[in-house]
């Protein structure tokens, strides 16, 4: 008999990309078959003012946290943060770079990043990655016409990680958050370039993601916020909002985040295609 899947919080918090972090926390994730972790993802963390950012996230939804940063007084706060709440922190690099050092016989240079080949296609990305981060959740700046996709869902969709994966790919994006009453931001619906899509899952998944995020407390209607009948009526209003637009949906309730990144990037390059036809 199947037990059923618990969801669990998973912070990855990196100075660079993340995407060395990403593989060993997926690595290790995928050996517990019951458990699926709801991913944070925390790319080009290297000040205290991000950093603070990302302790008040891990205050709202406590859980795992595994990161890649080199600066020694940002790595002490994450860890006594961490400790101060209870919570496991692990920084992945660092029993690999002792192993180094002590064969080696001298410390790591310690260089931010240094992982990647300083190329064209790393500038690409660092440079979707700060437009994906400057276009979260709902944040609409002038240039929002330069985005490649525009993401748009209800409350734990998962747009945030889905645009953090696409944007590690290169693909700068967007995602704005779906509110019953609250119309789509005109710059939005007037925007040409981008590609908007809608995420959906199931009321039962849907539900099952926000009792896990209201774990840590935060300041939600705890009642109408994991009703299966109001995520319903929420899910109901973004497939009007869409259709009533043309934007293709996309149900993210089986789909892992790489295959729902994958069935974006599908849809842009058939556009792309169409376009130049």
């Amino acid at each position: 008999m199947n037990k059923p899947q618990n969801f669990f919080h998973l912070h990855l918090i990196s100075d660079a990309t993340g995407e060395t972090l990403l593989a060993a926390g997926r690595a290790a994730a995928a050996q517990y078959k019951n458990a699926r972790a709801i991913e944070h993802i925390y790319p080009l963390i290297r000040t205290e003012k991000q950093l603070e950012r990302v302790l008040a996230d891990i205050e709202d939804a406590p859980g795992i946290v595994l990161y890649t940063v080199v600066d020694q007084d940002l790595a002490g706060r994450i860890d006594s943060h961490c400790q101060s709440l209870g919570l496991p922190a692990v920084s992945v690099l660092e029993p690999v770079l002792l192993v180094f050092q002590s064969y080696l016989g001298t410390p790591a240079g310690r260089r931010v990043g240094a992982q990647h080949v300083l190329d064209a296609d790393y500038f690409r990305r660092i440079d979707a990655l700060n437009f994906t981060m400057e276009h979260d959740d709902g944040q609409l700046p002038p240039d929002i016409e330069e985005a490649d996709i525009i993401l748009i869902g209800i409350s734990r969709t998962s747009k945030t990680p889905t645009s953090i994966y696409l944007a590690n790919r290169g693909i700068k994006t967007a995602n704005v958050p779906i509110v019953v009453g609250v119309p789509i931001p005109p710059q939005i619906v007037t925007a040409k370039r981008p590609l908007t899509v809608g995420l959906i899952a199931t009321a039962e998944r849907i539900s099952q993601v926000r009792q896990n995020r209201i774990l840590g407390g935060a300041g939600f209607d705890h009642g109408a916020y994991v009703d299966r009948l109001s995520i319903s009526e929420e899910l109901a209003y973004a497939r009007q909002i869409c259709n009533r637009h043309g934007w293709p949906v996309i149900d993210v309730t089986r789909r892992s985040i790489e295959e729902t990144a994958a069935a974006i990037v599908a849809l842009r390059n058939r556009t792309l295609r169409e376009d130049t036809a």
